[in-house]
């Protein structure tokens, strides 16, 4: 039959070419040819006629296939009656598919900023080098960062880091927007420094190692000052921040004789009394609160890290621990920020301020906790504008306002907001103190929705505050006024009553207000009665225990005393 002829074409086509063979094989070919081989009786000549056609048809399509559509063609297909005899060369490269290069595995960095292969390991990142020829500038988007490690910082906690910060400093101060970064895994031993601007444009400070001080009065040197640590002099939209700590190193400068902790009863013993303080923003008047036992012992009082005369600050996400005296002291600013941080110290330690505020307007405190052996929040003369929200105190001697008018000074602080806070194991809860012979006002105050546990004077205005017993009695006195307790709740300690209005003589408080207050013993089931003394105000609902020893209405001295007021 000539469908066995055919067939036989077929074969040598399966012979003579691989390609052809598959092409022939491909359903879509096949269905193409198939009319071709079905025939059973033709003529020679008809026979002869046909073949060639399908040849040529063959042919034409293989011709006039694509490389891509061959490659796609090329798809083996099991072949039980007919092998391929092997190939002699290698496939042409232009018939190899070409995958595209592989994609360079991501690089797995870890808190240290190293690949993955190293971030287990226990030695601290090497110092960067200097990026073209610029010591220690490394520029991210517009903000370029500095290391302090660049400026010869070595970060071992004793070696002396001081003048690599200065030179990191003036770099970073003298140019664009600037990160100076003591990065994790060092200690920088820093000695006492100022920190001077202006600069040309806001810079960040940012703490993600450690940063001690001198340990203690020994190590201190000698030519250098106490008064202060770390100080940051005309600033304008500088921002503190980081993971780090600051670390004062305080137990030595807490163990000196002049400390209140030291003589019995709390009291003091003769000694030298010379201790700085850690953060620290502004200047330290020789009356001032920190610088109690200076009067005692006639010697500087130092400061640890301080901000004068500065504006736009931002503090936020910084751990602070055991500082010689104030933690934190702003003095003359204006427009801060204190964000998420963490300050810690012992209850025993000794004017251990925890955020101290002089003769600065427009703060703000957030969402931090401070334990500490002092005020934990102090507000001092010059304050306006101060908001304290969400924060948690204790042990402590709570959020106070004050001292003021010490040395017969003349004191203003007005619009200050204490909201959301917790106030726990601590011998103050909201308070305002004031120095008899003092003159000026404190005035719109809101303590609003404060939670107290086991706390001594939850709610109290001393305007008798003396250190000692030989503080003599004056007439004149700050004015205190339009002090208002919302939501004040929680439990007291037994020893004090839970709310001390004591008054100046002479200056009355005027527009006290409370409402929703409720105070309970933390043991037993005594209320003790709140206590009043020349104070004037309302309850404006029911209170815990009851508040019935406030006088109504205005004293008839009224005018005179409002003259005195400051704002």
């Amino acid at each position: 039959m000539k469908l066995h002829l055919v067939n036989k074409w077929i074969g040598v086509i399966f012979l003579d070419s691989e390609s052809l063979a598959l092409c022939i094989y491909s359903h879509e070919i096949f269905d193409l040819f198939l009319p071709f081989v079905t025939v059973r009786r033709l003529n020679p000549q008809m026979e002869v006629t046909r073949i060639l056609l399908l040849l040529v048809f063959i042919s034409s399509t293989f011709c006039c296939t694509p490389a891509h559509g061959r490659a796609r063609l090329h798809k083996k297909r099991p072949r039980n009656s007919i092998a391929l005899p092997p190939m002699a060369e290698p496939p042409s490269p232009s018939f190899i598919r070409r995958l595209p290069a592989l994609a360079p595995e991501p690089t797995i960095r870890g808190n240290s900023g190293l690949n993955s292969t190293n971030s287990t390991s226990a030695h601290p990142p090497p110092p960067p080098e200097p990026i073209d020829g610029s010591h220690g500038w490394n520029s991210t988007n517009s903000t370029t960062v500095l290391d302090v490690r660049a400026f010869g910082a070595v970060g071992d906690g004793v070696s002396d880091d001081t003048e690599a910060l200065k030179s990191a400093w003036e770099a970073a101060c003298q140019g664009g927007p600037g990160l100076i970064l003591l990065p994790q895994g060092y200690t920088f031993k820093i000695q006492s420094t100022i920190f001077a601007g202006p600069c040309r444009s806001e810079l960040t400070f940012q703490v993600d190692g450690t940063i001690t001080p001198p340990d203690g009065p020994d190590e201190w040197p000698q030519s250098i000052s106490r008064r202060q640590w770390l100080v940051f002099y005309r600033v304008n939209g500088m921002k503190l921040q980081g993971g780090g700590l600051i670390d004062g190193k305080g137990e030595k400068w807490w163990n000196l004789p002049c400390k209140p902790h030291k003589g019995p009863n709390g009291t003091t013993l003769p000694g030298t009394c010379d201790s700085p303080v850690v953060t620290s923003t502004g200047f330290t008047s020789r009356f001032s609160k920190a610088n109690e036992c200076w009067k005692e012992t006639k010697l500087s009082f130092s400061q640890a890290l301080r901000f004068f005369m500065s504006s736009n600050l931002t503090v936020r996400e910084i751990r602070i621990q055991n500082s010689p005296q104030f933690h934190f002291r702003f003095d003359n600013c204006r427009n801060v920020t204190i964000d998420t941080i963490c300050i810690s110290s012992p209850a025993l330690s000794p004017n251990t301020d925890g955020i101290h505020v002089e003769n600065t307007e427009l703060v703000g405190i957030y969402n931090s906790v401070i334990s500490n052996g002092d005020d934990c929040v102090s507000i001092g003369a010059g304050s306006v504008s101060i908001n304290i929200v969400n924060v948690t105190c204790g042990p402590s001697h709570g959020i106070s306002i004050g001292s003021l008018g010490k040395q017969n000074t003349r004191a203003c602080v007005a619009n200050i907001t204490v909201r959301n806070a917790v106030i726990k194991h601590s011998d103050n809860g909201v308070r305002i103190k004031t120095w008899q012979g003092g003159s000026g006002s404190v005035s719109s105050v809101s303590f609003d929705n404060i939670r107290m546990d086991t706390v001594r004077n939850p709610i109290i205005i001393d305007q008798y505050y003396c250190l000692s017993k030989s503080c003599q009695n004056q007439t004149s006195a700050v004015y205190v006024s339009d002090v208002s307790y919302t939501g004040i709740r929680g439990t007291y300690d037994v020893r004090t009553p839970p709310i001390h209005f004591g008054c100046s003589d002479s200056i009355p408080c005027t527009n006290i207000t409370l409402s929703e207050v409720e105070l309970l013993p933390a043991q037993g089931d005594f209320i003790s009665d709140p206590f009043c003394w020349n104070a004037y105000g309302a309850t404006e609902t029911l209170t815990i225990p009851p508040v019935s020893c406030l006088s109504e209405g205005l004293p008839q001295s009224i005018l005179d005393i409002g003259s005195d007021k400051c704002y």
